[in-house]
């Protein structure tokens, strides 16, 4: 008799989900919109602009590893509603603000709430799939942040032609308050929240991370590094081949291909294992690396997005569920943090250190760079799997 497969799409999981992605809507949105009005309404630089970005995402990475304690502290649940409450309680103040200093305390701010409640969603949405089915469960929980990469930008430019900034801030306002609404609609299982490992008073760095977790989240994080090189200088790039019409619909096909292919990938994750989809996945973002290094037309840089999206989609959500699954289900949050910790890094260390590596050679040097860099990865996660697996070995000899 066959054991029945239990769901994945459960009213808290749709929810949760529906909840991380109007978080992220609005991440992309002004992540995408900000640095217009910092220049055209402040009167600022492009410097300070990409300041802001830098400013949240620095906020979010000092946050990440206080985020598992503080989940664990006052519960799952009351960790999602108080940081969703806090993120868009923040988001109404971009309204008044209209001097450069205060945006930046703002945004701050803003990446503080922002860290605990990413980890919130993705603690939750682990807790909530079935054990079973967690590599898919994650994938599609993983795909309303992909989508929300196409469809912030696009809501935030698109409104901008016919609004202001602050009827933009007040959408975006009103937004979070339907993610308020669907974050209390979020059932956390029982178990989740009682599972609470009993200690003494004395902190120590397990308060913070999660070290069984520590393996794969660095791997990731080097991802992270070369995935940063589309997120953040793709429409550059485009711009500097002539391509600038078209950069917009990069992204589209990006998630086109990432939506189609993620159903089976994350079945592949659970039926065969993490490397059937981790190895080919990472050669295949590789190959788009290198196609993308070599663009000089419409229809290639189309094609190196829909490579990426096939390579990259599936990466995220497959090492978060690894890093999760690293630990007992009491230290899941814990765990997430630490794989955020580590894969925001990534990004942001590669949003700087890559932008050198452009202005002292080029765009084509700096995607064949990280095409490099996956392939390294490729050999460090062969190795890795390969510690795990004689460590099993190790313990089931004992």
């Amino acid at each position: 008799m066959t054991k029945e497969r239990r769901p994945i799409w459960t009213k808290s999981f749709i929810n949760v989900s529906l909840t991380h992605f109007m978080v992220f809507v609005a991440f992309y949105t002004l992540l995408t919109t900000l640095p217009i009005y910092v220049i055209n309404h402040l009167g600022g630089t492009e410097a300070e602009g990409g300041l802001l970005v830098t400013f949240m995402l620095l906020a979010a990475i000092i946050m990440r590893p206080f985020s598992g304690k503080i989940l664990e502290k006052v519960g799952k649940k009351k960790g999602l509603i108080w940081s969703i409450v806090l993120f868009t309680v923040t988001m109404f103040f971009y309204i008044w603000i209209d001097d450069f200093i205060p945006l930046l305390i703002l945004r701050f701010f803003h990446g503080l709430s922002f860290g605990v409640l990413t980890t919130a969603t993705g603690t939750i949405a682990a807790d909530i799939v079935p054990d079973e089915r967690r590599g898919e469960g994650l994938g599609y929980f993983a795909m309303s942040m992909n989508i929300a990469v196409v469809i912030g930008p696009f809501i935030g430019l698109t409104l901008l032609q016919v609004v202001s900034f602050q009827m933009l801030f007040t959408l975006l306002s009103i937004i979070m308050i339907g993610g308020v609404i669907c974050s209390l609609l979020v059932h956390v299982p029982q178990s989740s929240e009682k599972e609470i490992a009993i200690r003494g008073k004395k902190f120590s760095i397990h308060d913070l991370f999660e070290l069984r977790a520590f393996p794969i989240a660095a791997i990731s994080g080097l991802v992270g590094i070369a995935y940063s090189s589309v997120l953040s200088y793709i429409s550059v790039y485009a711009g500097s081949i002539g391509l600038s019409a078209v950069a917009s619909y990069f992204f589209v096909v990006f998630a086109v291909v990432m939506i189609a292919s993620r159903p089976y990938l994350g079945q592949l994750f659970d039926l065969k294992g993490a490397k059937y989809v981790i190895l080919p996945c990472l050669l295949i973002f590789a190959i788009g690396l290198v196609t993308l290094s070599f663009t000089d037309s419409t229809w290639m840089l189309l094609l190196s997005a829909g490579i990426i999206g096939l390579g990259c989609g599936s990466l995220l959500p497959s090492f978060q569920t690894m890093a999760i699954q690293s630990a007992p289900r009491h230290r899941s949050g814990h765990a997430t943090a630490t794989f955020f910790t580590f894969y925001d890094s990534g990004i942001a260390i590669g949003s700087y250190v890559l932008g050198l590596i452009i202005a002292f050679y080029s765009f084509q040097t700096l995607y064949i760079i990280c095409a490099t860099l996956l392939l390294v990865v490729f050999g460090l996660f062969i190795l890795q799997q390969s510690f795990v697996k004689k460590t099993k070995i190790a313990e089931q000899t004992e």
